[in-house]
C-alpha cells in the first residue's frame, strides 16, 4: 500500500530458506494450509452483487452459502490484505437477514469479535441465503473502506460485500461472483470474465483468495490504455476512470512512460509472478486517495485533473509503481507472519521494511528510471524524505523503527496532530534511506560488479510464474544479501531497526555521492506538493506545518516554535501585528535571516488569544541533494535506465 499523505512528502536463481514453499493453480495465491478440514470438503459459495445503486452509495448483494444444521460460524473479513490492520469496515454493513426457504434464521454477533456472526441453522438446511447492505461511505478519508464511489464511478472490493464461513482458508473456498452495474458503465479488472451481457458480468468460479485480491473499477467514463504488445508475453493495460471525460486525456509521452515502467520492472526482477497485469487508476476528488496493490491489479486513487496536469502528475508520478512492485516485493515474496490463512486471522506486522520499505525504494527509483520522475525530481523528492525525518522526527529518540512497523495497525490511523513526535508509519520513507544504503554498500563492496538489482533478481525474480506466494523471514533476507555481497548485514538491519539517534540515516544519500543541504528557495517537488496539499510547510526552520488559514496541523517537538509553546489545532490570526496570510508568513519568516527581530505571533487557542514570541534567525530552509564530488556519484546510476 502506498500512502498519500497529506503532506505530500513535504511536510508514496539462488538457495531460499522458504518457511513454506506452496503449489500454485493457475491465477490464484496459495494463503497457509488450514489443518481445520480438507480442501475436498471446501463450500463454493454464489454471490450475486447489485451495484446499480453505487451512485447514491449503496451496494445491495446475495449470497448462498452451503450449511448444515446447527451453528454456522461467519466471518466478515476483518484483516484487509495489504492494509496492514483489521480495517475490513464491518460498521458500513447492513441490512444484513439469513434465511433458508421461506424461514428467516436467527443470528447474533459475536460478543468479543464484532466481525463474527453465529447463525442457527435448522434441521434439514442445507444452504444459507444471506442478504447485505454495503453503505459505501461518503468522506474521501480512509484506505479502501472509505470513500470508493461517485455519481460517475465505483470501486468494487469484494472484501466488504461478502462472508464466508468458519473452517477453511481463503484458498480453499470458492466463489463464483456476479456483478450489475449501472447502464452504460464499462468495468475494469484483473478478475477472470465467464461472460458478459450488457449490464451484467457473470465471473469465472474462483477462490475466495483471488476474489478478494480482484477488485473492479466500474465507471461512465473508462479508458483502457494497452501497456504490453499484442502476443508478447502476459497483457498489461491502465484501466483508468474519471468523474469527466476530459481527465482521461495525457500527453502521448505519459503513455509510453507507463510502458516503459512495464520493461524497466522486468529489466529489475528478471521474471514475473502474474498471467496479466492491470493498473487500475480512479482519479476523482470524491474517492479516498491511496494506493492498494494486488498480485494482477492495483487500486490506485488520485485527484481527477493528476493524470491531465503536469503539475498533479509528478506529484502522483510514484504511486502506480509502487503498487506495481507490490506485485513481486508483498504479493509473490511475502512475510510469513504476513502470510495468514485467511481474513481473521491477526497479522504481524514486523517485516514491513521489507514490504513497504525496500517497495518504497524500488517505486522511486523506478519512477525515475521509466522517465515518470526526472533524476532532478528523484532527488528532489529523496531530499524531502531525509529532511523530514531528519528534521521533523525527534520522535526518533523515543520510538525506533521497529516499532513503527510493531504498531502499525495502530499507526496507519493514527492522528496528523503531534506526528513528529508521535511517528507514524516511517517505514516507508525511512526505508528509502536505509534501502538506499544497501544499495550504496553492495556496491562498494563488489567494486561496481553488483548492486541491489542483483538481489531483486535473486529474491524476487527465477522463472515466469501464475500467482503464487513465497514466504520469507528476517534471515532470508540477511542470507540473500550475503548471497550478492558479503557483508555483516544482520548487523545492519538490526542497527537501522533498533537505533534512537535523533538524526536520519543519511549514509546512503552520502555514500551515493551526494548531501542534503538546505538553502532558502523551495525546489520544485516541494512547490508542487505544498500547492496541490494547501499545507504551509516550514518544518526545517520554525518547525510549524500550516493549514492555508492558520491552524496548526504540527509543531515539531523541541523546534523554535514548540519552544515559544505553540501546540497543534492552535490557529495563528497574524504575524507581526499582521493578519495571517500564506504571502504574510513566508515573507515574516524570510525576513528573519536579516534582522535580529524575533517573530511575534497571535495565536488563537480554544477561545482564548495569546501572543507567541519566537527566536529565531535562519530564514527560510529548504533541502535539496548537492553533488558531493569527492565521491563516485552512484545515485544518478541507480536511476538510469536500464
Amino acid at each position: 500500500m502506498s500512502l498519500f499523505s497529506q503532506v505530500v512528502r513535504v511536510a508514496g536463481a539462488g538457495l531460499f530458506t522458504f518457511l513454506s514453499l506452496l503449489p500454485a493453480q493457475a491465477g490464484q495465491s496459495q494463503p497457509k494450509p488450514s489443518r481445520e478440514a480438507s480442501p475436498a470438503a471446501a463450500p463454493t459459495i454464489t454471490l450475486a452483487l447489485d451495484a446499480t445503486e453505487a451512485p447514491r452509495k449503496i451496494f445491495h448483494a446475495r449470497l448462498t452459502i452451503p450449511a448444515t444444521p446447527g451453528t454456522l460460524t461467519l466471518y466478515y473479513p476483518k484483516w484487509i490484505p495489504g492494509e496492514h490492520a483489521p480495517s475490513g469496515p464491518v460498521d458500513d454493513l447492513a441490512g444484513l437477514k439469513f434465511s433458508a426457504g421461506s424461514r428467516t434464521l436467527s443470528w447474533r454477533r459475536d460478543l468479543l469479535d464484532v466481525w463474527t456472526l453465529h447463525v442457527e441453522v435448522p434441521a434439514g438446511v442445507t444452504s444459507v441465503e444471506a442478504s447485505l447492505d454495503f453503505l459505501s461511505p461518503a468522506g474521501a478519508g480512509g484506505f479502501s473502506g472509505g470513500s470508493s464511489a461517485t455519481a460517475t464511478l465505483a470501486i468494487v472490493s469484494w472484501n466488504q460485500v461478502l462472508l464466508y464461513p468458519k473452517g477453511w482458508t481463503a484458498d480453499q473456498i470458492r466463489f463464483t461472483a456476479s456483478l450489475h452495474v449501472p447502464r452504460g458503465w464499462k468495468v475494469g479488472t484483473a478478475l477472470p470474465m465467464a461472460r458478459q451481457d450488457g449490464d451484467q458480468i457473470q465471473f469465472q468460479t474462483v477462490s475466495l483468495y483471488t476474489l478478494v485480491d480482484s477488485p473492479v473499477l466500474a465507471a461512465e467514463y473508462l479508458k483502457v490504455v494497452p501497456l504490453s504488445a499484442r502476443g508478447q508475453g502476459p497483457t498489461h493495460e491502465m484501466d483508468i476512470a474519471a468523474d469527466s471525460a476530459a481527465a482521461l486525456e495525457a500527453p502521448e509521452e505519459v503513455w509510453q512512460q507507463y510502458r516503459n515502467l512495464v520493461s524497466q520492472a522486468y529489466a529489475l526482477f528478471g521474471a514475473r509472478h502474474y498471467r496479466d497485469y492491470h493498473f487500475l487508476y480512479t482519479l476523482s476528488d470524491h474517492v479516498a486517495h491511496f494506493g492498494l496493490e494486488h498480485h494482477e491489479s492495483d487500486d490506485s486513487r488520485v485527484g481527477e485533473r493528476d493524470l491531465m496536469e503536469a503539475d498533479g502528475r509528478k506529484l502522483a508520478a510514484g504511486l502506480l509503481p509502487h503498487e506495481y512492485v507490490h506485485s513481486w516485493n508483498g504479493k509473490y515474496r511475502r512475510p510469513a507472519d504476513l502470510t495468514t490463512p485467511e481474513y481473521e486471522t491477526p497479522m504481524r506486522t514486523d517485516l514491513l521494511w521489507v514490504y513497504e520499505g525496500l517497495t518504497s525504494y524500488l517505486g522511486d527509483m523506478l519512477t525515475a528510471r521509466s522517465g515518470l520522475w526526472t533524476p532532478e525530481l528523484y532527488r528532489d523528492s529523496l531530499a524531502l524524505i531525509a529532511a523530514g525525518l531528519d528534521r521533523g522526527r525527534p520522535g526518533r529518540t523515543w520510538r525506533d523503527l521497529q516499532d513503527t512497523a510493531d504498531a502499525a495497525p495502530a499507526l496507519y490511523f493514527s492522528p496528523e496532530q503531534w506526528l513528529s513526535w508521535r511517528r507514524t508509519t516511517d517505514f516507508y520513507d525511512e526505508d528509502v534511506l536505509n534501502w538506499l544504503w544497501a544499495d550504496v554498500i553492495i556496491r562498494q563492496q563488489s567494486h561496481g560488479a553488483k548492486s541491489l538489482d542483483d538481489f531483486c533478481k535473486l529474491f524476487h525474480g527465477g522463472q515466469d510464474t501464475p500467482p503464487m506466494v513465497k514466504t520469507y523471514t528476517f534471515d532470508d533476507i540477511v542470507n540473500s544479501l550475503n548471497q550478492v555481497a558479503a557483508y555483516d548485514w544482520r548487523a545492519f538491519w538490526t542497527e537501522r531497526l533498533r537505533s534512537k539517534s535523533p538524526r536520519a540515516p543519511l549514509g546512503g544519500i552520502e555514500g551515493s555521492g551526494w548531501r542534503v543541504v538546505y538553502n532558502d528557495t523551495p525546489s520544485e517537488m516541494f512547490k508542487i506538493g505544498e500547492g496541490e496539499s494547501k499545507i504551509i510547510n516550514s518544518e526545517y526552520s520554525v518547525g510549524l506545518l500550516l493549514k492555508e488559514d492558520g491552524t496548526v496541523i504540527d509543531a515539531v517537538h523541541g523546534s523554535p516554535a514548540a519552544l515559544a509553546g505553540i501546540g497543534p489545532s492552535m490557529k495563528v490570526v497574524a504575524v507581526n501585528q499582521r493578519a495571517f496570510a500564506p504571502e504574510v508568513w513566508h515573507d515574516a519568516l524570510k525576513a528573519t535571516k536579516n534582522s535580529s527581530a524575533p517573530l511575534q505571533l497571535l495565536v488563537e487557542n480554544t477561545d482564548y488569544y495569546n501572543t507567541y514570541v519566537i527566536n529565531y534567525r535562519g530564514g527560510e530552509q529548504f533541502p535539496h541533494l548537492e553533488r558531493d564530488p569527492g565521491k563516485p556519484d552512484m545515485l544518478s546510476d541507480i536511476i538510469k535506465a536500464r
